[in-house]
C-alpha cells in the first residue's frame, strides 16, 4: 500500500466514523480499525514488507491514522453516552442531582460505639453461635431447669430429632436459639484462663409478642471481667459510668437497685439518669428522672465451678444491656419495630 493509499484510507475511516450514530456502530468500526485483527494493526504487521527506505514515512503515516481513528472513536463514543449531546446542548443552570449517602444504622452504631468505648477499658469482643447448648445458655449460668425460661413457651428450642455440632451428636432437647449472649462467656472462660475482660454483642431470641418495646429477636451485648486479684463492685460502677457518659453525655449519671440475677451475687439493676431533661422528669424517663439500662452484678460463684474455675480464686463482674433500648434511648426511638422495618424515611434521620 501506498502512502496516497494510506491516506484514502484514512480519509474513508474517518468519513465512516463520522457517520455513526449508536454506541454498538462505534464499537464495531473501533474492532474494524484498530481492534487486534483490525485494518490497522494489520497494516503495521506488514511493515516487514515495505522496501526500507520507505518504512519510517510509511509507518509514520499509519501512526498518524491509528491515532486519529482512535480520536474520533473516542469522541463519538462520549457522544454516543450521552445521546449525542453537545455541549451547546447542556443547560448548566439546572440544579445538581444529589447522590445521597448511605448512613450507618442506628444498632450498628451502637453496637459499634459500644465497642470502642469499651475497648479503651482493655476489653476486647468475642463471639458465639446463634444456636446454643443448654449447659451454656442455661446450666452453667446457674439456672435451674424449673425455671420458666427452660419452657417452650419462652425459649424457641430446635425441633430437630438429631443435630450434629461440635464433633457430638446432640437432642433437640439439647439445643435452642440463644436467650442471650451470656452464653459467651461461657464459651470465654471454658476456653481461657483468667483474666479476661470481653463484651460480647449478639443477635438473641426469646418468644415474646412484638409490640412497641418488645420483640422476639433482639441484640444484646453483655460483658465480663473475672480476674485473679480482687474485683469489686465499685470496679463494675465505674465501668459503667464511664459507658454511660461516653455513650450518653457528661451530664449522664448511673444508679445501682438491688435485683435478682440468677448468675450474678450480689444483682443490681442499672439506671441511667434521663439525657432529655437531665434528671427532671419527662415522657422519656416517664417523669422518673431515671431509665433503666441493664442488669449487672458479681458473678456468682457456682457460675464458676460450672466453667472448671476455683472460685476462691477468683472474682469479677458481669453486666448486660439491650442495645436497642440504648438505641431507643440515644436517639429518640418511640417504638423498636421502627429499627427493622428499612423505612429510609426514619433512617435518612439519622446521618
Amino acid at each position: 500500500m501506498t502512502l496516497e493509499e494510506l491516506e484514502q484510507g484514512k480519509a474513508a475511516s474517518l468519513a465512516e466514523i463520522a457517520a455513526v450514530t449508536d454506541a454498538a456502530g462505534v464499537e464495531q468500526l473501533r474492532v474494524k480499525y484498530v481492534g487486534r485483527n483490525g485494518s490497522i494493526p494489520a497494516l503495521i504487521k506488514a511493515m516487514k514488507d515495505v522496501p526500507k527506505e520507505e518504512r519510517p514515512a510509511f509507518g509514520k503515516a499509519v501512526q498518524a491514522w491509528r491515532a486519529e481513528v482512535e480520536a474520533a472513536l473516542a469522541a463519538k463514543g462520549a457522544g454516543a453516552a450521552t445521546g449525542g449531546a453537545k455541549a451547546e446542548d447542556v443547560d448548566a443552570t439546572l440544579p445538581g442531582r444529589w447522590a445521597a449517602p448511605g448512613v450507618e444504622h442506628p444498632l450498628s452504631r451502637v453496637i459499634a460505639d459500644t465497642a470502642r468505648i469499651f475497648g479503651k477499658l482493655g476489653f476486647t469482643v468475642a463471639d458465639g453461635p446463634d444456636i446454643e447448648t443448654r449447659f451454656n445458655n442455661f446450666t452453667a449460668l446457674n439456672t435451674p431447669d424449673h425455671h420458666p425460661t427452660n419452657d417452650r413457651t419462652d425459649t424457641f428450642w430446635i425441633d430437630s430429632a438429631e443435630i450434629r455440632g461440635e464433633g457430638t451428636a446432640r437432642t433437640a432437647e439439647d439445643l435452642l436459639l440463644r436467650t442471650q449472649t451470656s452464653p459467651v462467656q461461657i464459651r470465654t472462660m471454658l476456653a481461657n484462663k483468667p483474666p479476661v475482660r470481653v463484651i460480647c454483642p449478639g443477635r438473641t431470641y426469646r418468644r415474646d409478642t412484638t409490640d412497641a418495646t418488645h420483640s422476639a429477636n433482639f441484640h444484646q451485648i453483655e460483658g465480663l471481667y473475672v480476674d485473679t486479684k480482687p474485683v469489686s463492685l465499685a470496679d463494675l460502677k465505674s465501668v459503667l459510668a464511664y459507658f454511660a457518659k461516653e455513650m450518653m453525655g457528661d451530664s449522664v449519671t448511673v444508679r445501682f437497685r438491688p435485683h435478682f440475677f440468677p448468675f450474678t451475687e450480689p444483682s443490681v439493676e442499672v439506671d441511667f439518669s434521663c439525657h432529655v431533661c437531665k434528671g427532671k422528669g419527662c415522657s422519656v424517663c416517664k417523669q422518673s428522672g431515671w431509665i433503666e439500662v441493664a442488669g449487672a452484678g458479681m458473678v456468682d460463684p457456682r457460675v464458676f465451678k460450672h466453667v472448671g474455675w476455683n472460685p476462691d480464686e477468683v472474682s469479677g463482674y458481669a453486666f448486660g444491656f439491650g442495645v436497642e433500648r440504648i438505641a431507643m434511648i440515644k436517639y429518640g426511638i418511640p417504638d423498636i419495630r421502627w429499627l427493622y422495618e428499612n423505612d429510609l424515611r426514619f433512617l435518612s434521620q439519622l446521618v
